[in-house]
């Protein structure tokens, strides 16, 4: 069996948060962003990650490459423990941890051309490399994601969103990463342009052999990219399975209402389809419910339900955080 390139083991991100009208003696409320979630990442594997806005899974990605401290729990990379790690020692590990933003032009320095945006990590990890070999290397990478080299002099504002994406996707790529997380990359972008960035990455990952961590609200872009699939609810992991065993057969309830509500393409089928509509709103992260963090809104909830938090168990294809799921 493969040894996992990553592996979280209930990673814990809590933030303080003063409520407005709190006393200056009062200790300040906890926001329990990510609250104990466990998971591993083969290499050359594509973990999608998914649920609803405030789930957590924006801040369980910054917490895996180290950009928001972890309140508790472990992040191990290749057998090294990364939690805890000084600003120094990140700096070694990044090199192999990159990221794409949700935002692409937002994420893109303005004042900044495009070969100079790439080329930033390349100078910042290989100091040494000379001009000649900086800009080779940046106009192979502009070429490969479907940019033409002879736009290196350009600025951010002088593209479109699908092309500063690429832009995001090069700079990404420049330093040959083992691991790229991508956060809701395709999200601001058209349904076209969307299935072009997603090729896009499919193809760079078979030829450079990369792991990516895919973070997305859109199952059926999760569907087209992923090996396996984490939902979460409320900074919990509530299902993790590989792709076929959770869209073909969905254990949790939450995982069953989000795919209900994804849309078909036969519109008889769409107007045919059952929709699981959840009871009432998303609960505050600073007040979560008691026991299962889902039982607010659960179908199947009762009395029981409200003891404990079921933890993610079962076979490692398809592991469920339910006490209704047998």
């Amino acid at each position: 069996m493969t040894e996992p390139l990553l592996r979280v083991r209930d990673l814990q991100v809590h933030f303080p948060v003063r409520a407005k009208k709190a006393w200056p003696w009062q200790a300040p409320l906890r926001l329990r962003a990510v609250d104990g979630v466990s998971l591993s990442l083969a290499p050359g594997e594509t973990l999608g990650v998914v649920g609803e806005s405030g789930c957590g899974k924006s801040t369980l990605a910054r917490a895996m490459i180290g950009l928001v401290p972890a309140t508790g729990g472990e992040v191990i990379w290749q057998g090294r423990t990364l939690t805890g790690l000084g600003a120094g020692e990140w700096r070694g590990v990044r090199r192999n941890m990159q990221m794409i933003f949700q935002d692409p032009l937002a994420s893109l320095n303005p004042r900044m051309t495009v070969g100079d945006i790439i080329a930033e990590p390349l100078v910042s990890f290989n100091p040494r490399l000379g001009k000649a070999e900086v800009r080779r290397r940046v106009a192979a990478i502009m070429e490969r994601v479907g940019l033409l080299p002879n736009l290196i002099n350009r600025y951010p504002h002088e593209f479109s969103g699908g092309q500063c994406q690429r832009i995001g996707i090069a700079r990404a790529l420049i330093l040959e990463p083992r691991l790229i997380i991508c956060d809701e990359p395709v999200s601001a972008l058209d349904v076209s342009i969307q299935a072009q960035v997603i090729n896009l990455l499919k193809d760079v990952q078979r030829e450079l052999g990369l792991a990516l961590i895919f973070i997305a609200h859109d199952l059926s872009v999760v569907r087209h990219i992923a090996d396996r699939v984490l939902v979460m609810y409320l900074g919990h992991g509530v299902e993790l399975a590989d792709k076929q065993a959770l869209y073909n057969d969905p254990k949790h309830p939450y995982t069953q209402a989000l795919l209900s509500a994804v849309p078909i393409p036969d519109p008889d089928a769409e107007r045919g389809k059952s929709v699981q509509l959840l009871a009432g709103e998303l609960p505050s992260p600073l007040n979560p419910p008691s026991g299962c963090v889902f039982r607010s809104r659960c179908p199947l909830a009762d009395a029981g339900c409200a003891r404990a938090m079921p933890v993610l168990e079962g076979p490692a294809a398809h592991q469920v955080a339910c006490f209704k799921v047998a």
